[in-house]
């Protein structure tokens, strides 16, 4: 039961959430719904208290007013939100919630507990819920924005839960919540949680570039309301309403420019940022407006023309409307400045909410909507595989859009990367049929041809043409792929039966019984998302089945490798050629639930996921414990997450590998917390990026300093030189994060040496 001192807490937190309804309630009926939901939501979670200790009712409070006050929905989010647990956590249903508050509230509750159910479950099943779940876009996207007001608090709290699920929450959020948050323009949703992500897998990094900032802003405070005194004086002559005011790049933002860029945060140079928001005046567009006061700037400063961005005439696909300038600041540095009206300033923080309040009155109106409706139709694609639409909708989520215009002038905005193809598409389904070619700028072009920002197309059409199964390579866009899928089910079908004809014949001259295992094995190979694109691919002669035998024994898993060679051996007699005795292996059943069934039977690890997995070296046999991913190489000392893969190998990755959060993710359940021990035998590759001023011998200064006074072996070197700079890279080993830190240090001591930085090493490379 509760304390005395816990209703208080719960009443003075209510008190606030009150306060905000009021202004977001129509009548005294609507705000009285808002007080029987919080009498009812607090009755059916009491006694109930979080991870952290508090009652549990104040999550729910804590959603309701993120989504009030930050994102500034209405009275029934506000109710939904206040009961978006009740239905899991407790003994009540939505027909409860439905017959006490009415069948819409019902709906975004029900939608809320389906999305809470899916990301609680495991793997498969998590990415098929959730596109489910996104199919709430086809009756309220309030479903999705109290979600991530939900998961923001949750973010906010995330230091009481245990570690392993720490893993899968901070996954889950930069691979779904954040992409979704900035294409709803929810901006500073998108920011905090960034940042929450950041401060969590890599809180050394954030503490230093915090504790930076904040030296900056010593620094350079003074300085930037210098700046912008003479700014406010001319928009104040000039008779407009306004505000200015200052900020700094948030951590992350700083963190990912410093690691895409690999530079130092010294070398951060656009770490300020003014915005001017003004009230527009009713006599002039606010497109208009908005260059007038960008020219009022430039009178006063150099612009940097090449930065600037006008999202005034072509709004961003999520609704974001502002005018961007850099201009030199009487200190030497460049500074951006952002101008917004009122209005553009609103559709910025509340992003998609905004956007229907403004509805009729904004000239983003069209974007937001065409971009929903895009999202729609992908999620009701019948054909499109779970696991495959939560990486491209991940990949829409994150795209840049360009946009292009047809021949009469009107505007296309497409993700970057699209085609001319994908662009007859976006037009009409029956001109992406029929097209066979395009003209860019007037000139021809092939459909393959990737579209720039501001091209102007026209797409050439045929009647005999017909769309082709090689038009999927290149194609973009989620909705142009299913056009074309549903103009090839006929010829996929047939594709398919004659493709697994073709391999059901192959395996039984080898003595194998075509059968589930085995199509998988084979998918896996060929890095298919099932068996149906298995056939289709053999059946349109895009994979040669030459070297099946081969494949097979490959993907053999290690716990029947032995067993099946020793009895290939057996019966061939080392003959190739010789037929390949199965028996033993079980078939797997066709049936969803059996295959899960069979697959977490697969999954079950002798790894305690919920203890620490310690990642140590045997210094004699020169062994590992653990697996170093390729796609990030971690070093001992690097924060990682470890993957328990189907053998009960530990797979290590860095905490900030985009393959790791995309993992987990997905696979959740397979999250296990690995701890470094220490390493002095084995050592580990890593790189690191030199840029300084070029001199007679350097290159040769470095590797001996290097493998000499160091005594660190080398790789591999590349270093350029190009008017009077050097830079380049050398890959070395070491045995951990503090040895390469020193080692950095000390080469940084070097003569001419400007800057030293560890980077990535791509697996390609």
């Amino acid at each position: 039961m509760f304390t005395d001192k816990d209703n208080e807490l719960i009443e003075s937190e209510f008190e606030e959430l009150k306060l905000a309804s009021l202004k977001r309630c129509a009548n005294q009926a609507e705000f009285e719904i808002v007080l029987k939901a919080f009498e009812f939501a607090k009755a059916a979670h009491n006694g109930v208290r979080r991870r952290s200790g508090e009652p549990y009712i104040l999550h729910p409070i804590a959603v309701s007013k993120i989504v009030v006050k930050e994102i500034g929905l209405g009275y029934k989010s506000i109710v939904a939100a206040l009961l978006h647990d009740v239905v899991e956590d407790t003994e009540y249903n939505t027909d409860d919630i439905e017959r006490l508050f009415g069948a819409k509230i019902a709906s975004l509750v029900d939608g809320l507990t389906k999305i809470k159910s899916a990301f609680d479950s495991g793997t498969s099943s998590q990415a098929e819920n959730f596109k489910r779940i996104l199919l709430t876009l086809n009756d309220d996207v309030r479903v999705i924005l109290i979600k991530l007001a939900d998961r923001l608090h949750n973010m906010r709290t995330i230091e009481f839960m245990p570690e392993h699920k720490q893993s899968k929450i901070l996954s889950e959020t930069m691979y779904i919540f954040i992409p979704l948050a900035h294409r709803l323009g929810l901006y500073s949703i998108k920011s905090e949680l960034e940042n929450i992500w950041l401060m969590h897998t890599l809180p050394a990094e954030y503490e230093s570039i915090q504790a930076k900032i904040s030296q900056t802003v010593a620094e350079r405070g003074c300085a930037m309301d210098s700046f912008m005194e003479p700014i406010s004086e001319s928009l104040n002559k000039a008779g407009y309403k306004f505000t200015v005011s200052k900020r700094t790049k948030s951590p992350y933002s700083i963190w990912r420019k410093m690691n895409a860029k690999s530079i130092p945060f010294e070398q951060i140079y656009d770490l300020y940022a003014v915005r001017i928001i003004f009230d527009a005046k009713p006599d002039q567009p606010e497109r208009i407006q908005c260059w007038h006061i960008y020219s009022l700037i430039t009178e006063l400063y150099l612009s940097k023309t090449d930065r600037i961005r006008d999202w005034v005439s072509t709004p961003k696909i999520n609704g974001y409307e502002a005018l961007h300038c850099t201009v030199m600041a009487p200190q030497g540095n460049w500074v951006e400045i952002q101008i917004r009206t009122s209005r553009m300033d609103d559709l910025a923080e509340r992003g998609v909410a905004a956007h229907w309040s403004y509805k009729g009155s904004s000239p983003s109106e069209g974007e937001m909507d065409k971009w929903l409706n895009m999202v729609r139709e992908v999620l009701e694609n019948p054909d499109v595989n779970a696991l495959e639409f939560l990486d491209k909708f991940h990949t829409g989520l994150l795209s840049s859009e360009i946009y292009v215009f047809t021949p009469k002038g009107e505007s296309r905005s497409l993700p970057k990367g699209a085609t001319a193809l994908d662009f007859a598409y976006a037009i009409h389904t029956e001109v992406g049929n029929k097209a066979i070619a395009a003209k860019a700028n007037f000139k021809l072009v092939p459909l393959t041809y990737e579209l720039r920002n501001g091209d102007q197309i026209e797409i050439i059409t045929a009647e005999s043409q017909r769309p082709q199964r090689d038009w999927l390579e290149f194609i973009k866009t989620p909705k142009a792929k299913s056009f074309i899928l549903d103009a090839l089910k006929s010829e996929i079908k047939d594709s398919q039966k004659r493709g697994q004809e073709i391999l059901d014949e192959r395996l039984k001259s080898m003595g194998i019984r075509p059968m589930s295992r085995v199509y998988r094995k084979l998918s896996e190979n060929y890095k298919l998302n099932n068996r149906e694109e298995l056939f289709s691919k053999i059946g349109a002669n895009l994979i040669d089945l030459a070297d099946l035998s081969k494949v097979l024994k490959k993907n053999t898993t290690s716990k029947f490798v032995r067993y099946w060679s020793l009895q290939f051996s057996k019966i061939t007699g080392g003959d190739s050629e010789g037929k390949w005795d199965w028996q033993g292996e079980e078939e797997l059943s066709d049936d969803p639930v059996e295959i899960q069934k069979v697959q977490e039977e697969k999954r079950a690890s002798k790894i305690d996921i919920k203890k620490d997995f310690l990642l140590k070296e045997n210094p004699v046999e020169k062994t590992l414990s653990y697996q170093v991913a390729v796609c990030c190489r971690p070093i001992p000392g690097d924060k990682v997450i470890g993957f328990i893969d189907d053998n009960d190998v530990v797979i290590v990755h860095k905490n900030s590998c985009p393959e790791a959060i995309h993992m987990a993710s997905r696979d959740g359940e397979r999250i296990v917390k690995a701890k470094w021990s220490k390493h002095t035998v084995l050592s580990f590759l890593a790189r690191i990026n030199m840029r300084g001023i070029d001199r007679l011998g350097i290159v040769n200064e470095l590797t001996q300093y290097i493998t000499l006074v160091l005594s660190v072996n080398i790789r591999k070197i590349f270093i350029e030189t190009h008017d009077g700079i050097f830079e380049g890279y050398i890959d070395l080993y070491v045995h951990s994060v503090e040895d390469l830190e020193k080692l950095m240090k000390q080469m940084s001591s070097v003569k001419g040496v400007m800057s030293v930085a560890r980077t990535e090493i791509k697996d390609n490379q």
